[in-house]
């Protein structure tokens, strides 16, 4: 058997080659156009923001079980004897803020 190959054989790989080749170049073409770049860049800033987000709301979430663990008990109960200082505290500084907003005003 011979390697010899018909023209019609060349031409039939030509076509072949060619309508790859345009295949290709369309897909090139579609990758460098202006809306995929950006389109592409807005999915990874995304990707990013919702990244950064997420630990931030893993962060957030654990100090809220670590003061709410301080506070109440493992069995649901109020901590009083931490409660009630707290409280005084908050109180103070209200009441701190409010003579001090009313000595600004007189």
């Amino acid at each position: 058997m011979s390697d010899a190959r018909t023209p019609a054989q060349i031409e039939a790989d030509i076509k072949s080659r060619r309508d790859q080749l345009a295949v290709t170049l369309d897909e090139i073409g579609v990758r460098l156009h202006p809306d995929t770049i950006v389109g592409d860049a807005k999915a990874r800033i995304a990707s990013a923001v919702d990244h950064t987000a997420g630990r931030a709301f893993v962060a957030v979430n654990r100090r809220v079980s670590d003061v709410k663990a301080r506070f109440v008990s493992e069995d649901g109960a109020p901590r009083v004897e931490r409660i009630v200082p707290v409280a005084l505290v908050a109180v103070g500084l209200v009441g701190l803020l409010a003579l001090s907003a009313k000595k600004r005003r007189a």
